[in-house]
Formats: C-alpha cells, sequence, structure tokens
C-alpha cells in the first residue's frame, strides 16, 4: 500500500524518527514514566504497588502518571521532530470527536458485557453506589474517569497516534496497523500468569488494536479513539466493578456491581484477565472490524499519499 502521512502532511522541516528505535522509544517513555509516578508520586505519599488494588486514590495516582509518558513523547516530537501535537492526530474538531469516540466505546463495552449476561455468565452482586448514595461516593468515580482519560489517552498516542503514522509513512498503513497492535497486545501481556485466559485475551488485544487503528484512520483524528479507549476501561472498571486487563478497581460501581456465575466458563466470563478475555469481546471487536473495514477505513481513509517517502 502507498506510504501514507497520516493526520497531517509532512512539512521541509519535519524529521521522522527511526522505525527501528521507535519501539525501544516507546518502551524508554513508558518505564520511565512509570518510574517518576512511583517514585515522584506514590513512594513520597506512602502508597505501595498492594494498595493499587485496594485503594482508588494511589490507583489515581498511577493512572494520572502516564500523563509524564505522554509529556516526554510530546517532548520528543517537538524538539526532534520538529512538529506539534496536531501532526499526531490531536487535531481540530475535538468537543464531537471526542463526545463520539465516548459513546461509541461505552456502546461497546456495553454490548459485550450485556452478550455476557444473555448467555447467562454474570449475576448482580450488589448496586454499587446506588445502594446508600451519597455525593462523597462519586468523587473516586470522577477522579478515575479522569485519569482513565490520561492512561487511554497516553496509550493512544503511543501506538495510534505516533507508531502507527511513523510506520504508515514509510511502509504503508497495514504494517503500521500489525506493529502498533502487535506491540499493543504485548505490553499488556504481563497482567496476569499465563493461561488460557492470557492466550485468548491477547488475541482480543490484537482486535482491540486492529479496530481502534481502523477507526483513527477512518476519522484522521486521535480523539475518537482516545476517548473510546477511555470509556472502555472506565465503564468496565468503574461501572460495572469487573477486571480492567486483569485489574480490579477499588471503587464503587457506578451502574452496578457483576460478579461471574458460580460455573461460569472461563471463556463466556474471561476468568482472571475480565471479559476482555471472554468470546463475547472477540465477537463484538471483530464485528466493529468488519463494519470499519466494510464501510471504507482503509480506501477513503484521511490520509496524505507519500509515494516517495525519504
Amino acid at each position: 500500500m502507498t506510504r501514507t502521512e497520516l493526520y497531517a502532511p509532512r512539512a521541509p522541516r519535519h524529521r521522522r524518527t527511526w522505525t527501528a528505535a521507535a519501539i525501544p522509544l516507546i518502551l524508554v517513555f513508558f518505564i520511565v514514566g512509570q518510574l517518576v509516578t512511583i517514585f515522584g508520586l506514590l513512594k513520597p505519599m506512602g502508597f505501595h504497588q498492594a494498595d493499587l488494588a485496594t485503594q482508588w486514590l494511589p490507583l489515581t495516582l498511577q493512572l494520572l502518571g502516564f500523563g509524564f509518558t505522554a509529556l516526554l513523547l510530546l517532548a520528543w516530537v517537538w524538539l526532534f521532530e520538529r512538529r506539534s501535537p496536531a501532526t499526531l492526530g490531536l487535531n481540530d474538531r475535538f468537543l464531537p470527536r471526542y463526545g463520539k469516540g465516548l459513546l461509541v466505546g461505552a456502546g461497546f463495552l456495553t454490548a459485550t458485557i450485556g452478550l455476557i449476561w444473555i448467555a447467562g455468565g454474570y449475576r448482580i452482586e450488589g448496586f454499587g453506589v446506588w445502594t446508600a448514595p451519597s455525593p462523597m461516593l462519586f468523587l473516586p468515580i470522577l477522579a478515575l474517569f479522569f485519569g482513565f482519560m490520561i492512561q487511554g489517552g497516553t496509550e493512544e498516542l503511543l501506538m495510534r497516534g505516533w507508531l502507527m503514522q511513523l510506520v504508515a509513512s514509510r511502509h504503508g498503513l497495514i504494517l503500521a496497523i500489525i506493529i502498533n497492535s502487535l506491540l499493543f497486545a504485548l505490553m499488556h501481556g504481563g497482567n496476569i500468569k499465563p493461561s488460557k485466559e492470557l492466550a485468548l485475551a491477547m488475541v482480543n488485544l490484537l482486535l482491540f488494536a486492529g479496530m481502534i487503528s481502523l477507526y483513527a484512520i477512518k476519522e484522521g483524528s486521535l480523539w475518537g479513539v482516545c476517548a473510546w479507549h477511555s470509556a472502555w476501561n472506565t465503564l468496565l472498571g468503574v461501572g460495572f466493578g469487573l477486571e480492567v486487563s486483569g485489574e480490579k478497581v477499588a471503587v464503587q460501581s457506578l451502574v452496578v456491581d457483576l460478579a461471574p456465575v458460580a460455573g461460569a466458563p472461563w471463556w463466556l466470563t474471561g476468568g482472571a484477565f475480565g471479559p476482555e478475555a471472554s468470546v463475547a469481546a472477540t465477537a463484538v471487536l471483530l464485528a466493529g472490524m468488519i463494519y470499519l473495514l466494510a464501510t471504507g477505513a482503509l480506501k477513503d481513509r484521511t490520509g496524505y499519499s507519500a509515494p516517495l517517502a525519504e
């Protein structure tokens, strides 16, 4: 496929990071961002790793800490590549694109949960904040939503904003989708111990990354997928009290508390990884990918042809 400049045309003054250096740089940005969060925020406040699974405040701080990674990437793009954030997909029409992304992400997650419920995989365990409503109960929910906005946005900035664009400009969109999807899945591969759940989760993570890549390409912007990602994570962990990629969120649920029905097969509920490792998620994400391909995500892309890349 023709080499493509996503989101914005290249200017003569723009530099381009070597493809071989992009993945190590992503890992460096991520690790440094996490170290700053741990030793700059969590440790000075007296929090430990175990607190992330039992308290909402340290988890929120960890999610907000992804912002350090985003700043490192943006600094690299600004200082080395001589480009603005708009060229990574943080371009115009923020509100309509972000709002639409929130709705679409929430819809996909609700469809996944609904399929598992209909198949008999979930039961209602409680009613979260609605058991005894209080204004203070909504504070951690709002804080975690903001944290997931930063976390989801940062992952999209790294994968679909920078890496996919970089590879597409040299090797075309197909390889760009494959590479960013593989790295995205691998970076979540250590969330739980090796198991059948993890194997199916990896397949679904590849589908998620592939589908969200098509969404960004079709829209010509990163705002929608940032919102999609954040809505999915927030509604999964905060809305229904379920595991987010194998991690439990310590907060009362905003919608309803769900739990797997005793004896329900792991492939239906996702087991220890949560519904992201379920066949319901496989079906929903695959349907989304097929729809985007059928409606011209690649053919009618908002991109800039670059048959003669430097």
